[in-house]
């Protein structure tokens, strides 16, 4: 589909960086999507086109290596605008979304008098859910201040991204607790306020002791200091160069419970499901008492105390600094068994080359090889669908002129900026 895309914006001959419903620039937040969408399908089209041999110029087609130099050159400077046109989308979408924000907010403050309304049909109107709906309307007025003055980072979801602008599984669980917590105080608050009798005044104090909200106090305090905790260890972890970070376009829902990758991440799922479900417990004993803080029984706070630290251990336990293993000089069928001379292609065995979430093209061009004091970038060799250089565990370079012969060092350098082990070769005249 995007191939076909592609193929019918060049044939419209439309200028790329007209404005209106098709700008493509990228400086407009109405077509910055516009422009990513299409610089994609550019992309696409122009990989599966070398990948298939073709567009190839003549002058540098007699030569493997020129060729594979030629097409690496004009896939980065391609994946490059693609970058651009992603970072602009980026930017835009979160322009966007604090009203998003907003909108949900209020959205749950309405399903929540209708709740109330539905079930107090029979029952009757209390104070308690009067005090209920102004503790959701004082909080739904926060959170839409805080989205206000926070709009150009995302609006209220911006304590939640991340320095890697991902959403962050512990910053979300913490806020959802902080969040819960603030409401529960405010019912009480409310209903304080209108008791008249000071019998009923002293209960509701009492709610507030620490022995009938012990369990969510505990869980509060936990689940707060494990987010403060793992942004410092993955702070840590990238400045040592033990853990390869890069950043995302935008921050995706899908964060929650995967890993940079993409793929679905065990420590995060179990953490995030069972904090909803603690949630979901304690809403629903807060609704049954709203005269006290929710008791969360002890058994179910140690299940999200054990999932929390669950969660900790997975990140201590993530990532690992890139190695290289081994270097052999790279053979097509029908070459002789020969050593590393300059100009010969080496490949690089080892593991870690290509960080979580760096598999676009314009990342993987980022990526050197370090020959003696020559730094060689990593040539992008398209096959359909994709590309069979560089790989997270095999990189293929060449051994350029300017390497003197004799023993030399080779290094690896990531799109994370981390480096690998050095591996010594000889280079032969």
């Amino acid at each position: 589909m995007a191939v076909q895309e592609a193929r019918g914006g060049a044939e419209t001959g439309a200028p790329g960086g007209a404005h209106g419903g098709g700008c493509t620039c990228g400086d407009c937040p109405h077509g910055a999507r516009e422009g990513h969408r299409r610089a994609v399908a550019e992309f696409l089209l122009l990989r599966d086109g070398f990948a298939a041999g073709q567009g190839v110029p003549a002058a540098v087609a007699h030569s493997a290596q020129a060729s594979r130099q030629w097409v690496s050159e004009e896939l980065t400077q391609s994946a490059d605008l693609v970058a651009e046109r992603g970072r602009a989308e980026g930017q835009a979408w979160l322009a966007r979304l604090w009203r998003r924000t907003a909108i949900t907010v209020w959205a749950l403050v309405v399903v929540l008098l209708l709740v109330q309304a539905l079930t107090a049909i029979g029952a009757g109107w209390t104070s308690a859910r009067t005090a209920g709906l102004l503790a959701a309307l004082l909080t739904g007025g926060a959170l839409t201040a805080a989205s206000w003055f926070h709009r150009a980072r995302g609006g209220a979801l911006a304590p939640v991204i991340g320095e890697d602008n991902r959403l962050s599984t512990s910053r979300t669980v913490a806020t959802a607790w902080v969040l819960f917590v603030a409401y529960a105080v405010l019912v009480l608050v409310g209903r304080l306020a209108a008791a008249s009798d000071h019998a009923e005044r002293d209960a509701l104090i009492s709610g507030l002791e620490l022995a009938r909200g012990a369990g969510v106090v505990t869980v509060l305090a936990v689940v707060c200091g494990i987010a403060v905790l793992v942004r410092r260890v993955v702070g840590l972890r990238v400045l040592g160069q033990r853990l390869q970070k890069v950043r995302a376009d935008r921050p995706r829902a899908a964060d929650l419970l995967t890993d940079d990758s993409g793929r679905g991440a065990f420590a995060d799922i179990q953490y995030l499901v069972i904090s909803a479900v603690a949630l979901l417990f304690s809403a629903v004993r807060l609704a049954r008492r709203p005269d006290q803080l929710p008791d969360l029984p002890w058994g179910l706070a140690v299940v999200v105390l054990v999932s929390a630290a669950t969660y900790l251990a997975g990140k201590y336990a993530e990532g690992g600094r890139p190695v290289i293993l081994s270097v052999v000089r790279a053979r097509e069928a029908g070459d002789l068994d020969a050593p590393i001379r300059t100009g010969d292609d080496i490949e690089i065995r080892g593991a870690g080359f290509v960080p979580p979430g760096a598999h676009g093209a314009d990342r993987l061009s980022r990526m050197v090889v370090r020959i003696g004091a020559v730094n060689v970038h990593v040539p992008l060799v398209p096959v359909t669908g994709g590309f069979s250089n560089p790989t997270d565990a095999v990189l293929t370079v060449p051994v350029p002129a300017d390497v003197e012969p004799g023993r030399v060092e080779v290094q690896v350098v990531t799109a994370a900026g981390v480096e690998t082990n050095r591996y010594a070769i000889d280079v032969m005249d």
